[in-house]
């Protein structure tokens, strides 16, 4: 039945599966291993599925040029330093997909009997949708709080440069018996630059309040804006989020030798080269009882349903709504992305998905 023409955009639509076997086909080329192409494949599709298109298929062209420049290793070997309820992990440039996920499946395995885990993570690859990490750790029942530092794209009006990075994280929970995980997922700045990027590729412009010219004034001009600054959400407000992020993230993994180089150039495609994060994990069921935290967690959503009524919506939702309708119907992508992936694959004998699969 796949590929179909959607009637209200007549964008054909390809299945999660195929697409994902296709890009871990692609990753193969430049020798990602079987298992973590399949991971990073995976993670990109799942982010396309919950509606993170800037950091799903998107970024996969981008990937393949840091995996063949070396900023991004392919055999990286993940070195985890184990200290107790605190945990140092060498990344040695891996995909950030791969890195993310092998910390959420060793936490998970660690916490089983106990209440917290620390873990910062040095030199690693792109990590992408932080929020698809944290739901992996939030489906399994615990509390994950992670962040990623970037290079500096964020000013305020009037600066002559960028001065801090917009610092994503992500923030999941598991939500009460039959709920899906609530799961946060931002970065520090109005719109992620990975929404400037895509307007930029298909020379569309942006709202004036996203970003700044290089001269320090609001622009509508996505290209501009690309080469400019991003504007922190909330104003000063958000670039003290970002400064606790870059807190946590780097200045806790301060001998990272990425995080001496703040004033790097960043590449036109959006993936940045290896950083430092951080995870934190709460285990419910150790702290006060998992019971108690599923009652509460269902206690005040539904406390805040009752207020919000119609306009109510709990963070994870959509996504998980949308994950179940791709999954039916598969994912349809802008034609400048389309177009992308589909040299991608002429690039490297792989044709796209809903060709030779």
């Amino acid at each position: 039945m796949y590929p179909s023409i959607d009637r209200d955009d007549r964008r054909r639509r390809y299945p999660a599966d195929d697409l994902a076997r296709w890009a871990a086909r692609i990753l193969a080329t430049v020798n990602v291993s079987e298992d973590d192409a399949a991971i990073t494949a995976q993670n990109l599709v799942r982010s396309d599925l919950r509606g993170f298109s800037t950091h799903g298929l998107a970024r996969l062209a981008s990937y393949m040029e840091r995996l063949r420049s070396g900023d991004f290793n392919a055999g990286a070997r993940i070195e985890f330093e184990r200290r107790g309820h605190v945990w140092n992990v060498q990344a040695n440039g891996a995909l950030g997909q791969v890195a993310g996920r092998r910390i959420v499946d060793e936490a998970v395995s660690f916490l089983a009997n106990e209440p917290m885990l620390w873990v910062s993570l040095r030199e690693s690859g792109h990590l992408g949708a932080l929020g698809i990490l944290a739901l992996a750790a939030a489906e399994k029942g615990y509390i994950c709080f992670m962040g990623q530092r970037v290079p500096p794209l964020l000013g305020l009006p009037g600066f002559g440069g960028r001065a801090l990075g917009h610092n994503p994280f992500a923030f999941a929970a598991p939500a009460g018996e039959g709920a899906p995980p609530l799961v946060v997922d931002m970065a520090c700045s109005v719109a992620a630059r990975g929404h400037i990027l895509l307007a930029a590729r298909e020379g569309k412009p942006i709202p004036e309040d996203w970003a700044l010219a290089d001269d320090g004034k609001p622009t509508a001009d996505s290209r501009r804006a690309a080469a400019g600054m991003l504007q922190p959400m909330g104003g000063y407000k958000g670039m003290a989020i970002a400064m606790m992020i870059e807190c946590l993230s780097a200045a806790l993994a301060a001998s990272a030798p990425s995080n001496l180089s703040p004033a790097m150039a960043l590449p036109a495609n959006g993936a940045i080269p290896r950083q430092s994060a951080f995870f934190l994990f709460l285990n419910p069921a150790r702290l006060d009882g998992e019971t108690a935290f599923r009652n509460y967690m269902h206690h005040w959503i539904e406390f805040y349903r009752r207020a919000g009524g119609e306009a109510a919506r709990i963070p994870g939702e959509r996504g998980e709504q949308l994950e179940r309708k791709g999954r039916a119907e598969g994912i349809a992508y802008p034609k400048a992305i389309e177009s992308e992936l589909r040299e991608l694959g002429e690039r490297t004998g792989v044709p796209f998905a809903g060709g030779a699969i």
